[in-house]
């Protein structure tokens, strides 16, 4: 869409510290532990961006991207981290490598089966609409339709996850819990609930929203 640029700075900027203030709020992180992350998420983004194109290409329409996709995201989970004790940071980062790779997979999905769901290239940007009583009502409603479907997607693959991985890695688990701080849990159970998550996000959803017309 096309939206003033001062609004866009200002959303930006709002959206990072309320994430950057969190993370000290949590005790998650230190004041330098957020800026060297800052400063590394700019490195990120200027080394990246002139490849994202690339990147999206080959995500699109390679045939084995998925392959490569999930392989890749579970190495990285599975070779970063090496705790003597527990840490969220090892669970939320697993969340956030499965979650990429099921938005990746659900876009190539997409590619694969020829589902228009995006405007075509040559009519960005939108023009911002008029908010009407019926684009809002058709709004809330997507909201809510997605939500509920993400939801029971987390919950449902939760409650497969953990017991799965409980019973292939012989792991006692009458206390969730703890079974869930251990390694061979707590990495496939995030990764596949959120992966799913991410890939009902890009694909079963709007797929969804299609069929009963709040496309």
């Amino acid at each position: 869409y096309q939206y003033p640029l001062v609004f866009g700075l200002i959303l930006a900027f709002c959206w990072c510290s309320l994430v950057c203030c969190s993370r000290i709020y949590m005790g998650m992180h230190s004041i330098l532990d957020v800026i060297a992350g800052f400063l590394y998420a700019i490195l990120i983004l200027v080394v990246f961006h002139p490849f994202v194109d690339l990147i999206d290409n080959f995500n699109l329409t390679y045939k084995y991207a998925p392959l490569i996709i999930i392989s890749l995201h579970l190495a990285l989970g599975i070779f970063s981290f090496t705790l003597d004790t527990w840490s969220t940071s090892r669970g939320d980062t697993a969340q956030i490598l499965g979650c990429g790779a099921g938005v990746a997979c659900g876009s190539h999905v997409n590619y694969v089966m020829g589902l228009k769901l995006d405007p075509p290239p040559d009519t960005l940007p939108l023009s911002l609409s008029s908010l009407t009583v019926t684009v809002l009502g058709k709004a809330m409603l997507r909201l809510l339709i997605g939500v509920i479907v993400l939801l029971l997607t987390k919950v449902t693959m939760k409650k497969a996850t953990i017991p799965l991985a409980c019973k292939i890695f012989r792991i006692p688990h009458d206390d969730v819990r703890k079974a869930r701080q251990r390694m061979e849990v707590e990495l496939p159970y995030r990764y596949i609930t959120y992966g799913m998550v991410g890939f009902s996000l890009m694909f079963i959803v709007p797929c969804l929203f299609h069929f009963i017309g709040l496309s």
